[in-house]
């Protein structure tokens, strides 16, 4: 890894935190939270964005590892009141559930 990537890596890191639905839902309804499959490293997915690596995202996409909220998302959510590991990747709030089990 160059010194650049290790810094944006570490960066995307401290700016990894917990969120609960009601304070994502603002983001969900200005249509910003994109959906990281719980397979899938965050930190990897948000540097893949930083980095703006196209063709990385474009198979996360086409493979259903990521995809921009929807409502059966958002009801899910609220039932549930899920929290989330969550990253800024402006303009986008990428989240991955939390395991509650």
């Amino acid at each position: 890894m160059k010194d650049n990537e290790i810094l944006t890596r570490d960066l995307l890191n401290a700016q990894t935190g917990r969120i609960t639905w009601p304070e994502l839902a603002r983001y969900f309804a200005q249509g910003r939270v994109v959906c990281v499959a719980p397979d899938q490293d965050l930190l990897d997915v948000a540097d893949s964005m930083v980095g703006d690596q196209v063709r990385a995202v474009e198979r996360l996409h086409q493979r259903g590892c990521l995809h921009r909220a929807r409502d059966d998302d958002a009801r899910r959510w609220s039932k549930d009141q899920a929290e989330f590991w969550a990253v800024v990747v402006a303009p986008w709030v990428l989240v991955q559930e939390c395991d509650t089990h």
